[in-house]
């Protein structure tokens, strides 16, 4: 009955069976085909629902001005549009500010911290290079993995987590192993440990060792000077101590980087994260830009944001309100009778704070207490110090 109409009149009965056969076909194949769909989840259905009032303060990241989150509900531009590009510029000056460097190789990789210690690594070692790691906590483990998998032989000077490296201890390092490049983490967040590095930059340079240096948990929070100190390689994370959301890695190279970078013998692991393209995009030394991959421009937005707030605060006055509030903290968690991990005071890292877990308190609960009766986070341990600290 169904397809009575559409017969032609002329159809005898071997047609019309013919007809009906073809008929039932298409209809087996249409809802096959409507079987091959999976079916939407039904979340997708209900409005977007996201915590109000929540107070991050754990290790990152961090909650963003109202200024900088309304920079990243702006319109989206083309990731070659002349104002985006505008954008970027601001961006690559506002990175110099904060790196306190005049390298022009400055600018933000489209990804998270770990992007920035991807983009750091395989620009500047390749197969048959030596690698020196600082190791005294996961950053350090992070990078000795990412050194290994660009193919350098790789030497550790390990600590216990919370202490750190003498030059002297440094010295004896570069001595022995002779590397390339040393690595060093100024803010290690797993401990709330802070790294000295002046001297450092020195030291590396006299035994023709690049000094590749993770800022993730301290740029914008305590003192930093890459060209001062003669940091080669620098790279960070924009989600902690400058506010603004995750997706973009600051990351800048020195003129001894950027040497060794135009004399490799092999091509940069990473498409992604090679440099001879990234300074395309970036205009870098007034290059021509070239399309390379498309920016996370809402991200960019909003750091560009959190860039000119720091410049209104002023470094130091930003260096400053950390280490105050981080003393408060301090003091108010003493009187609580409560521990800090780092025992000296000009080693704590104000941007994080580690708290030795009492004896006796379960750290999970602690904090699934927190967050439940009062909606502020506060995170455990992480590698080394699972179980010991929270922070």
């Amino acid at each position: 009955r169904r397809y009575q109409s559409r017969i032609p009149i002329h159809y005898n009965a071997v047609s019309f069976t013919e007809f009906l056969i073809r008929a039932y076909a298409r209809l087996m194949a249409a809802r096959a085909e409507e079987r091959e769909l999976y079916k939407p989840s039904e979340k997708l259905f209900e409005p977007l629902r996201i915590p109000q009032g929540r107070l991050l303060t754990g290790p990152g990241p961090s909650n963003c001005a109202p200024r900088v989150l309304r920079a990243a509900g702006r319109q989206v531009l083309g990731h070659l549009h002349p104002e985006f590009l505008e954008v970027m510029d601001t961006v690559k000056a506002g990175l110099r500010y904060v790196f306190q460097t005049t390298n022009s190789l400055t600018l933000a990789v489209s990804g998270t911290g770990h992007a920035g210690m991807e983009a750091a690594f395989v620009n500047v070692v390749e197969p048959g290079d030596q690698v020196l790691v600082l190791y005294s906590g996961v950053w350090g483990s992070r990078a000795k993995e990412v050194a290994e998998r660009c193919g350098a032989t790789v030497f550790s000077l390990i600590h216990a987590p919370g202490q750190v490296f003498t030059l002297h201890e440094i010295a004896q390092g570069l001595q022995k192993y002779r590397p390339d490049v040393l690595f060093a983490c100024q803010g290690e967040s797993s401990s709330g440990l802070f790294q000295p590095l002046e001297g450092l930059g020195e030291l590396c340079h006299r035994y023709d060792c690049l000094l590749l240096v993770d800022t993730v948990a301290s740029l914008g929070g305590v003192p930093f000077f890459m060209d001062k100190w003669g940091v080669d390689v620098v790279y960070s994370g924009s989600q902690k101590a400058l506010g603004t959301p995750p997706g973009v890695a600051p990351i800048s190279f020195s003129h001894r980087a950027r040497a060794k970078m135009a004399s490799r013998k092999t091509k940069v692991q990473s498409f992604y994260f090679d440099m001879n393209w990234l300074a395309k995009y970036w205009g870098i030394d007034g290059q021509q830009r070239v399309y390379h991959h498309t920016a996370p421009i809402s991200s960019v937005y909003a750091f560009r944001e959190g860039l000119a707030m720091i410049a209104e605060e002023g470094l130091k006055s930003s260096w400053k309100r950390h280490r105050e509030n981080a003393e408060l903290l301090w003091t108010g968690l003493e009187k609580l009778g409560l521990e800090m991990f780092i025992r000296d005071k000009k080693l704590r890292l104000p941007t994080v704070t580690a708290v030795s877990v009492p004896s006796g308190i379960n750290w999970k609960e602690l904090c699934n207490y927190v967050m439940k009766k009062h909606n502020v986070e506060i995170a455990g341990g992480l590698g080394p110090t699972v179980g010991k600290v929270g922070r």
